[in-house]
């Protein structure tokens, strides 16, 4: 049985998700660390409930989500997981946050190819599998990760409760959010949960009526 603790990191905030079964194994999603001693928060839950890391996974490569990914792979000895057509948002991570008015002096690795997520992957820690869906739009390489078993999402971005990720980046295309909403996630059964990148959780039966 999985189970899920969500911990909200930096000046957005950000969704960090820590997900784990009976076998302690676990799966760190979107790992959004940026003020000082929220690195050490995350690690200290870890610990508290003795889990093995074996997964870091990122919906998108946005800067707010992935801030914490070099603290995760250097301490747990994982690399991150994600679709590869965000990288540019990596590259150019300190350009896009002196926007904000923020000097960022950090990193964040790039995607290995290795490591590159396409729609119809599955990845696996303890007994828990997540499957793979590809949902652009909010981001070229936005993903979610879907618990068939549990009835349970994490969707990044893509869709929040009564609201939706923003499609004016110059790489955002809301038709295609659109498209991939409606046949990808309200196609799902109505009681599945939605764990979203902001905010707070909802269900597609919620969302099934803004649509």
């Amino acid at each position: 049985m999985m189970e899920v603790k969500c911990l909200e990191f930096n000046f957005l905030p950000v969704n960090t998700y820590v997900i784990w079964d009976e076998t302690r194994e676990a799966a760190v999603i979107d790992p959004g660390c940026f003020y000082p001693g929220e690195n050490e928060q995350l690690a200290s839950f870890i610990s508290s409930k003795g889990l093995t890391v074996k997964l870091l996974l990122n919906t998108h490569l946005h800067f707010d989500h992935v801030f914490g990914n070099k603290f995760v792979e250097q301490t747990y000895g994982v690399k991150a997981r994600a679709n590869d057509q965000d990288m540019p948002w990596i590259r150019s991570i300190g350009a896009r946050l002196s926007v904000f008015g923020i000097e960022y002096k950090g990193e964040v690795n790039p995607i290995l190819p290795e490591n590159i997520l396409h729609e119809g992957d599955a990845v696996t820690f303890g007994n828990t599998t997540l499957h793979v869906l590809q949902v652009p739009g909010h981001s070229p390489g936005s993903v979610i990760f879907w618990n068939k078993e549990q009835k349970t999402v994490f969707t990044g971005d893509v869709i929040f409760q009564g609201s939706y990720g923003r499609t004016d980046f110059p790489d955002g295309n809301h038709e295609a959010l659109m498209t991939g909403i409606r046949t990808k996630i309200l196609t799902m059964p109505s009681d599945t949960v939605l764990y979203t990148g902001h905010g707070p959780a909802t269900t597609v039966g919620m969302e099934k009526r803004f649509y």
